[in-house]
């Protein structure tokens, strides 16, 4: 499920494609981009928030992975189209697999994401996988929305 490949210098730094900062910012860089799918990659930092007692991260945490990958997808494209992404939302997903407990210390994880499903409502779905060295540690078809006022949205969710 690779994206079309380019190589990771044509991508810019990721903090200026994702808007996560800090001990939230997952993902390392892009190595890959196409219109319906994007590779991304990680590495586990052993010294992180989220590690466990063998400086693992949970597998549980791979959502999130996923999540970040979308995002960056969703705003390589608008950065190519001389946009912005609009904020979204992880709505979430029905069948989370992985095929690991914990991703290992300094594990450079793979995360592929492609687009299965995108309306004009900003609702998409992507299938995603995590790899590391060949081997499948996690996979799940994601949902996420862009709703065309975020705030609103927002508002609206925090207040019902």
């Amino acid at each position: 499920m690779t994206a079309t490949p380019e190589t990771s210098e044509a991508f810019p730094p990721i903090d200026t494609i994702l808007p996560h900062r800090g001990t939230m910012l997952l993902v390392d860089g892009v190595s890959a981009c196409g219109d319906e799918a994007l590779t991304a990659y990680a590495t586990v930092r052993g010294d992180a928030w989220y590690v466990d007692e063998d400086g693992a991260m949970p597998a549980w945490i791979g959502i999130e992975l996923m999540a970040q990958g979308v995002a960056a997808h969703v705003a390589l494209l608008a950065m190519r189209a001389g946009g912005r992404a609009r904020p979204g939302v992880l709505l979430g997903t029905r069948s989370y697999q992985a095929h690991v407990s914990a991703f290992a210390r300094d594990a450079r994880l793979t995360i592929d994401v492609q687009e299965v499903l995108r309306s004009d409502a900003g609702h998409s779905a992507y299938e995603c996988t995590i790899d590391h060295d060949g081997t499948r540690y996690a996979d799940a078809v994601i949902k996420v929305y862009q709703p065309g006022d975020f705030h609103t949205f927002i508002e609206g969710s925090i207040s019902s």
